[in-house]
């Protein structure tokens, strides 16, 4: 067995392609050996900032000879049957076999030299390499048909074992040689082979093993930053990005002046994460410290120092900027840049973005008013608190409302509170005033120096502006989350206004657009009304809302009803799976959900999870089959749907008796701890049907010769069937 080299040396490959393009070069040599009949037995590949490589191992010498045999028509076919099969096998008579009176075109094909095939399929790979952005080059890009790599291809390397194996790709010749580092050292290396390529080109300062590097860069900059006193704010889509951009990494930590720590934190770590690809630290206290951890190229003669100076003052520059925006936008209040939102569009059927504040805030100050949403902790699922303090991009604390900070008091409104600066409608309380002042300023940051810097940071500079302006810190903390949570594994509101402001938000942003037919479809979801709906389901089910749902849609949809049953079976549909990748089992869910006519979410699990807890119990499992076998029944019997129950005239059996009796005392049960939400207590009830289900089915004989006995028999059953749905409907599931 032999291993295989290959590595394509081109100029700078981006970052973020690196990872895709070691993925796509497995799958693609893969596939092009499968086609000879090869497999490797390991392959590992590598990715950096100028080489892409792949190391297979354990390749035969050859591919194995194959004999294929392809069946034709029996030997006493007529002529023309045997004409088109021999034209297409393109043999003779003579060389087919027969057997058993069927004629077999037999031909064997040898095995082929490893190498050969790898001649062939290492230019079909380059040529039908998918990046995600390629370019053309040299004389030749002239042509359409020209070659087309990420960036110029400058050599590659194909070695089976410690021979090259030959050819070449729009002038590029297969060879043994590459380059390492480009300042350490930049002569031809000769490589000798797979076993040896990793350490030759350590020897000549490139680590090609990305994981090595970002192992050497968290571990570094971490030590960095424990040397200096302070905590590294971990940040793997950082470190990774940094192992994508160096050869030889070696992390080096400077210092900013500590005046730019007046400017939010969040600002301070996106400066330094987007523009430079810094990362930055904590001191012991936990918050931002005046210090940044860069990644270098090259081992510097003076250690880093000249690197870390330029890269201070580059930062600098930056953050220099930054508090610029801040400043700027903390002379001017909320309230006044919210006239400029009517020169967003928010979607050229739906208006502005002044528009959805509009219908936003009246949604939000609905919440409340109806109850909905409320400051009663009843209202919350039991164990949770108020709220907690988010994080940021990157994992750092960022202060809870009541701690904002303004840095610069001298551009704080003079305003003391600033409710008096729109006028709210009457009723409701001061939960639902300040839900809708919430919501007329959730936006209003989209229009700042600083958002329109940083977009990743709307909602929380909002947060930093409202309380600076004085706003009450329950509608700055709204202002600053309302777009959570924005994915899976988010922080999910809990603060009241907060909540009402949030759901309002997902609510319209779903109706709206289903409202003017944009659902989503397939795996199209432009506006991302999907993630839209989890965020509306985790918030109705993590604060345990009361939603009378199409009440909501219909509300949402401005109070004529434009499809909110779609709407909610779009909810539901994102629930289900939501719950099913909790590991709720689907079929549970759709016994649930089957029943219909509930638009309460949170009723709605508390069933599913009654109902998890039960079937597992013996009393379940035993209902279960018992439901089965009623259900069956009844189907085989064309029996559908409740039926009137009567009690029989004629002299019961004993059984039947008892199950009518178990009925009589289980029905009431169930239906009152359904009312009043207990569906353990009504499982309960109908667990005490299993012992007088299994003694009917061995003690009665339900199709009866006695029409009335029949009839009678068969409406208990049905009876049985309505008891069990009133929590769920058994014949969903599985068992």
């Amino acid at each position: 067995m032999t291993d295989f080299l290959l590595e394509l040396r081109s100029e700078e490959i981006p970052a973020r392609m690196q990872a895709g393009a070691r993925e796509n070069l497995a799958k693609l040599f893969t596939a092009e050996l499968a086609k000879a009949g090869l497999s490797a037995g390991e392959i590992v590949t590598y990715a950096g900032p100028r080489r892409l490589a792949l190391i297979a191992r354990g390749l035969p010498a050859a591919t194995e000879a194959v004999s294929e045999e392809v069946k034709g028509p029996r030997a006493s076919a007529p002529p023309q049957a045997l004409e088109g099969f021999l034209r297409k096998t393109g043999l003779s008579r003579e060389q087919l076999t027969e057997r058993d009176g069927v004629l077999f075109a037999i031909t064997e094909k040898p095995g082929r030299a490893t190498a050969q095939v790898l001649a062939e399929a290492i230019p079909a790979i380059v040529r039908a390499f998918p990046w995600p952005k390629s370019m053309r080059w040299g004389a030749e890009s002239a042509s359409t048909e020209s070659m087309r790599w990420v960036r110029p291809l400058h050599a590659i390397v194909a070695l089976f074992g410690a021979e090259v194996v030959p050819f070449a790709i729009a002038g590029i010749t297969s060879g043994n040689t590459t380059r390492g580092h480009r300042f350490h050292a930049p002569a031809e290396i000769v490589l000798t082979g797979a076993d040896t390529y990793v350490e030759q080109l350590r020897g000549a300062k490139v680590l090609v093993d990305q994981d090595e590097r970002a192992a050497i860069i968290r571990e570094r900059a971490s030590a960095l930053a424990a040397e200096a006193g302070l905590e590294l704010v971990e940040d793997e889509g950082l470190v990774a990005e940094n192992a994508g951009l160096t050869e030889w990494p070696v992390p080096l930590l400077g210092r900013f002046d500590e005046a730019y720590l007046d400017v939010p934190p969040e600002v301070i770590q996106l400066t330094a994460r987007v523009n430079q690809k810094y990362f930055v630290c904590r001191s012991g206290d936990g918050k931002l410290a005046n210090a940044f951890v860069c990644t270098a190229n090259i081992e510097a003669t003076d250690g880093g120092a000249k690197i870390v100076e330029g890269n201070g003052k580059v930062l600098a520059a930056r953050l220099s900027d930054a508090r610029f925006f801040y400043e700027t936008d903390l002379k001017t209040r909320l309230d006044e840049l919210r006239p400029k939102l009517e020169k967003i569009v928010f979607h050229e059927k739906l208006g502005t973005v002044a528009d959805k504040v509009e219908r936003v805030a009246k949604l939000a100050r609905w919440l409340v008013e109806e109850g909905i949403v409320t400051e009663s902790p009843s209202r919350r699922r039991e164990g949770l608190g108020e709220g907690s303090a988010p994080s940021d991009v990157a994992g750092a604390e960022v202060p809870p409302p009541s701690q904002f900070q303004v840095n610069d008091a001298p551009h704080r409104s003079g305003h003391a509170g600033g409710m008096t600066d729109l006028k709210l409608a009457s009723g409701g309380g001061e939960l639902a005033d300040l839900a809708e002042r919430a919501a007329y300023l959730a936006k209003a940051d989209l229009v700042t120096g600083m958002v329109g810097e940083f977009p990743e940071l709307q909602g929380l500079m909002g947060g930093y502006y409202a309380a600076a302006q004085g706003e009450d810190p329950r509608v700055a903390e709204a202002v600053r989350d309302h777009y959570k949570p924005v994915g899976q594994g988010d922080d999910v509101p809990t603060a009241p206004v907060t909540v009402a402001v949030a759901l309002a938000d997902k609510l319209d942003s779903v109706a709206q657009f289903f409202m003017v037919g944009l659902k989503p479809s397939g795996s199209k979801d432009p506006f991302a009304l999907r993630r839209a709906a989890l965020g509306i389901a985790s918030t109705i089910q993590q604060n345990g809302l009361r939603l009378p749902f199409y009440a909501a849609s219909i509300r949402a949809m401005g109070n004529v009803d434009h499809g909110s049953t779609e709407m909610m079976d779009f909810i539901i549909d994102r629930l289900k799976v939501q719950q099913r990748e909790a590991g709720v089992r689907h079929d549970l869910i759709d016994a649930v959900f089957a029943l219909g006519g509930e638009d309460d979410l949170v009723r709605l699990l508390a069933r599913v999870r009654a109902l998890q807890a039960f079937v597992t119990t013996d009393d379940g499992t035993n209902l279960l089959a018992g439901y089965k076998r009623a259900a069956n029944i009844l189907k085989k019997e064309g029996v559908e749907g409740d039926q009137a129950w009567t009690a029989p005239t004629y002299t019961l059996e004993p059984a039947e008796a008892d199950l009518i009796a178990a009925l009589d005392a289980a029905e009431p049960k169930a239906a009152q701890a359904v009312q009043a939400e207990d569906f353990e207590a009504a499982m309960a009830a109908l667990a005490s049907l299993r012992a007088p289900i299994d003694r009917f089915f061995d003690d009665v004989t339900v199709n009866d010769a006695d029409p009335a006995k029949r009839t009678a028999r068969l409406a208990l059953l049905a009876r049985v069937r309505a008891a069990v749905h009133t929590v769920a409907d058994f014949s969903r599931i599985e068992g």
